[in-house]
């Protein structure tokens, strides 16, 4: 071992990856390789997209990581964490450590801005003074701070997914997964979106985009990791077209 791999090892033994997998497979009944032998490391306040055609395995890897599926065969790490043998509790908990946002928003229809947000922080029993200061702070942040009384149907597309955002981010997690997070948003909306999650990302969270929008991945240029087939094909930074 060399002096950079010396060093390399003694800064993973400190600081580990937000994300580790090793030799990850993950076969479904029908004998579908879903994701095929995947190692990556994603480490924390790195910026990254996951892309791949339609079956390539995006989906499987975020189920997989929020452990809503455990693999087959090899370890998933989060937050120095090995959550395959992960009892119903320590899941609870480490979902509570990573906000996700939908294409679809999921946000309650019956519920105003402010109680959307909020909800996140009830269901996990934070006290009401500091949901009285959070809700409000990241909304700020957010950019729908005069929003806040507001309900879903009188939103735009946008400003909705801004709410999802707001309600991933209320817990301060260490990582925030976002699901094809422009899907139903026209360009400019997009642009905004992407545009928050960079700022999210520059307050120092980890971000994880799985897309298959190749014009905000050619703009924002940053770490791309591409899956065919469930095989990681290339892990680069830079483009869609140059993964």
């Amino acid at each position: 071992m060399d002096r950079f791999d010396l060093y390399r090892a003694e800064n993973e033994m400190i600081d580990p990856p937000v994300i580790l997998c090793e030799n990850v497979t993950k076969d479904y009944v029908d004998g579908l390789h879903a994701v095929k032998n995947l190692n990556l490391q994603i480490r924390k306040g790195e910026f990254v997209f996951i892309v791949g055609s339609s079956g390539s395995g995006k989906s499987t890897l975020i189920k997989l990581l929020l452990r809503e599926i455990t693999p087959t065969s090899g370890i998933i790490m989060v937050n120095g964490r090995n959550i395959v043998r992960m009892r119903s509790r320590g899941v609870c908990k480490l979902r509570r450590s990573i906000g996700v946002v939908f294409q679809d928003f999921r946000l309650l229809k019956d519920r105003n801005v402010y109680d959307n947000v909020a909800f996140a922080q009830r269901v996990t029993q934070v006290p009401k003074k500091q949901i009285a200061r959070d809700v409000p702070r990241i909304l700020s942040i957010v950019g729908l701070a005069d929003k806040y009384k507001s309900f879903p149907d009188e939103l735009s597309g946008g400003e909705q997914q801004r709410v999802a955002l707001a309600r991933a981010l209320v817990n301060n997690p260490v990582m925030l997964l976002a699901d094809e997070p422009t899907g139903n948003l026209d360009p400019k909306n997009s642009l905004e979106i992407m545009r928050l999650l960079e700022e999210v990302n520059r307050r120092g969270t980890t971000v994880v985009v799985v897309t298959h929008n190749k014009e905000i991945v050619d703009m924002m240029q940053k770490r791309v990791i591409t899956l065919n087939k469930g095989v990681l094909k290339s892990d680069k930074k830079g483009g869609y077209s140059h993964a």
